[in-house]
């Protein structure tokens, strides 16, 4: 593990393997991080390990998001989605990264679309599964989560300002779509993208799917989500980052 450091404290993140690198933003929704990406052998879970599965050929970037895992940063009023992806932005500098894949599961898929609103020129493909947004369904899913949330971390740490935490929280969950970005912004989006919709409350299937509509150059991969499609997933989604590799 090595640390990144940041004004407000401190980001953890890893380096796996060796060639053209790729920027893995696990799931977890605020808990994303680096020990999400392993599966327990007891379970199925829809996601491949992609660091596992790509590190052989790639450079693979994982990471603690603040205030996730091992990562320990300060929580602004002012902060939300800018602040998560100025971090973004720090380690690609700090790695020297001119150029990379993207690969962001779940909350992941907001992160990397911001990326990608932000520093497109640097992207050369994203694979987004279970993209979060909002289920019109059930709009309160993610601002409820969020204070069982703020309520954990207030009790971990003291030193934060719950005016503060409960400021982040409504920057972080005051939208119709994926949170981070415009609708808009996707539409203007042309990197090559492969989505795989996610299928429950956190991960509404409509949303994946006017992802995928929205984006310029995307593929659909609609059936991944069950045991007996895990290896077409990982070949899809190893065969398109080859694919755009450059």
């Amino acid at each position: 593990m090595a640390i990144l450091k940041r004004p407000d404290g401190e980001i953890v993140y890893q380096v796996l393997g060796e060639g053209y690198p790729v920027l893995a933003l696990a799931p977890g929704w605020l808990n994303s991080a680096i020990r999400m990406w392993p599966h327990p052998t007891d379970r199925f879970y829809p996601w491949t390990n992609w660091p596992e599965l790509l590190r052989d050929g790639y450079s693979v970037v994982i990471m603690d998001q603040r205030n996730a895992g091992a990562s320990n940063t300060a929580i602004e009023a002012d902060h939300g989605w800018h602040t998560f992806a100025d971090d973004h932005l720090a380690l690609i500098e700090h790695l020297g990264l001119a150029r990379f894949h993207m690969v962001g599961v779940c909350i992941g898929a907001s992160f990397a679309l911001r990326l990608a609103e932000m520093i497109p020129g640097k992207i050369s493909a994203m694979v987004l599964p279970q993209p979060i947004g909002l289920d019109p369904a059930a709009p309160t899913n993610f601002p409820d989560r969020f204070v069982a949330w703020s309520e954990d971390i207030l009790a971990k740490r003291p030193d934060l300002d719950a005016d503060a935490v409960k400021s982040f929280g409504a920057n972080m969950w005051d939208g119709d779509f994926i949170y981070s970005v415009s609708r808009e912004s996707v539409a203007a989006c042309a990197i090559p993208s492969l989505v795989m919709p996610g299928s429950n409350v956190a991960h509404p299937p409509a949303i994946g799917a006017e992802v995928h509509g929205l984006l310029q150059n995307s593929e659909l991969l609609a059936e991944w989500e069950a045991p007996d499609f895990e290896a077409q997933q990982r070949r899809r989604g190893r065969e398109f980052l080859d694919h755009y590799r450059p």
